[in-house]
């Protein structure tokens, strides 16, 4: 069994990435499967310099690493991924090593609007590249309208959007 780690760029705690990003873990299979905390302070060359990397975000940079797969899911807010999401990365690029460097990785997201967060994937991804991680091109798991799309205990309800989850999952797990 590999090991996952599920990054949902929302910090509510009804999160409909939340609840897809554990979809993604349940249907994965993972043993184990970890939900990182994104509950870190903004990035501040200054506190770095002054007090080295946080506690909260070294315990983030060695899940990352630990992981034999990572899934994020990213909520899409003006049309790009949330600021938090994009700090952790932001952060996590600043301790040592290169925890992301060929890291298999998934991407999905869900949003109250139509398009399921295409154009916040499309600008993850790019925020992906410096790292060297091994971005998978797909199917992509965009889930629109997704106040509609889970029962009552979380799970995926829509026949297309848990057929493309798992076939993700599906990939993800044959490239750990």
């Amino acid at each position: 069994m590999a090991s996952l780690l599920g990054i949902s760029g929302s910090l509510r705690g009804a999160s409909l990435n939340t609840k897809l990003v554990h979809e993604a873990g349940r249907l994965f299979g993972a043993d184990p499967f970890t939900l990182a905390d994104l509950t870190i302070p903004l990035y501040n060359g200054d506190v770095e310099e002054a007090q080295g990397i946080p506690a909260s975000v070294q315990a983030l940079a060695d899940q990352i690493a630990a992981a034999d797969a990572v899934v994020i899911s990213t909520p899409e807010y003006n049309k790009a991924p949330p600021g938090v999401l994009k700090n952790a990365l932001d952060w996590v690029s600043r301790t040592e090593g290169k925890v992301w460097k060929d890291k298999p990785v998934a991407l999905i997201s869900a949003t109250a609007g139509r398009s399921g967060g295409e154009r916040a994937q499309s600008a993850l991804r790019l925020m992906m590249v410096p790292f060297d991680a091994h971005v998978l091109n797909g199917p992509e798991v965009l889930v629109g309208g997704a106040h509609n799309e889970f029962n009552d205990d979380g799970h995926l309800t829509g026949e297309a959007y848990i057929k493309f989850l798992t076939q993700l999952m599906e990939r993800l797990k044959a490239a750990t």
